[in-house]
């Protein structure tokens, strides 16, 4: 990708041509999480599933929680993942798995950090949209009103610390200074950002929707057997969950060096002072 400074369509664009450079290693770190984040998943819902008697209701919310947990973990691993091997490629160094795999682990704990400060702005701004969801119709209705401030407010919220985990990795930051530096490289160029963001979800909207009627229709053809339907399901929502995050990284990662051109002029090679004198 070009070191430089980008323009709104690229800023949608080269994540996607980033992330293609690498897809190997970055599918070939997720297929064994999606394998075992899947199993975990199943074999939750069955522990609570015998646990309760065979309650739909206790199964159900089985699925949900233990899909949401999953895939949470999944998303942080991949994060790292997808940052560290988008940066190496950036700077012309590229790595392997194993490679991003070991820098991911040495940061794990900042990277955990600034994943919950990102989780808990998410769950307390979309939180008022689902209070009165369990009240039926007036609930809905409250939701769908509701819903799109949120989901700008979530978007303006985040768009200053979008770029915390390519600072965590590329600077070697505690989590709060990687939060607080993100912020500072963002600056007046938020709106923007909250912009980009906003387009990359209708994007995943798009690209997600094909995938969840190919769930749909298969439930048809196969039946709606309680086991197979729940494993396609939760199944589909990791598979789901793991690559937008990996095009979300991909676009922080060029997000954060668009940035560094913009504030610190990254994109401006100063001749050796060496080579002027004969």
């Amino acid at each position: 990708m070009p070191i430089r400074p980008l323009s709104f369509r690229e800023l949608l664009d080269e994540p996607f041509a980033l992330l293609q450079a690498d897809i190997r290693v970055t599918a070939g770190c997720a297929a064994p999480l999606l394998v075992a984040g899947g199993s975990v998943v199943a074999a939750f819902i069955g522990l609570v599933s015998h646990l309760t008697g065979g309650s739909d209701d206790g199964t159900a919310l089985a699925a949900l929680c233990a899909t949401l947990v999953v895939a949470w973990i999944i998303r942080t691993v991949l994060r790292g993942v997808t940052v560290t091997t988008g940066l190496a490629r950036a700077i012309g160094a590229p790595i392997g798995a194993r490679t991003a795999v070991r820098r991911t682990g040495q940061r794990l704990g900042p990277l955990l950090l600034t994943q919950l400060s990102f989780t808990a702005i998410g769950l307390a701004v979309l939180a008022p949209g689902m209070l009165f969801l369990p009240f039926g119709f007036l609930g809905i209705v409250w939701f769908l009103l509701v819903y799109p401030f949120c989901w700008f407010g979530l978007a303006w919220l985040r768009a200053r610390h979008l770029v915390a985990a390519p600072v965590l990795f590329a600077e070697q930051t505690s989590a709060r200074t990687a939060l607080t530096r993100s912020g500072l490289l963002t600056g007046s160029l938020r709106m923007q950002r909250t912009g980009v963001w906003i387009c990359r979800q209708l994007v995943y909207t798009v690209l997600t929707a094909p995938l969840l009627g190919l769930a749909l229709f298969v439930s048809d053809i196969a039946g709606t057997h309680r086991w197979p339907f729940l494993v396609l399901i939760t199944g589909t929502g990791l598979l789901l969950a793991a690559f937008t995050e990996i095009v979300e990284s991909s676009a922080r990662v060029v997000g954060y060096l668009d940035l560094r051109c913009r504030r610190e002029g990254m994109d401006i090679r100063v001749p050796d002072a060496g080579r002027g004198h004969r």
